[in-house]
């Protein structure tokens, strides 16, 4: 019984090394080209637009407590 899983496990082990490679190509590939375009764009731009967008999505301050 244990020669059996041993030899499961191994098919499963040789199985998943042989995969993984093709399986993460296109993960890869998609990274590449979010680096690629993120990549081209100024970093100067990148800050303007983060302040932009938490200028738009900033918190209401809170009202102040009648007295």
């Amino acid at each position: 019984m244990f020669r059996i899983v041993r030899w499961l496990l191994l098919a499963a082990f040789l199985i998943t090394v042989g995969l993984w490679p093709a399986a993460a190509t296109p993960i890869n590939l998609a990274v590449a080209g979010a680096a690629v375009i993120l990549g081209t764009i100024p970093a100067q731009l990148w800050l303007i637009a983060a302040l932009v967008a938490w200028w738009r999505h900033r918190p209401a301050p809170a009202p102040a407590p009648a007295a």
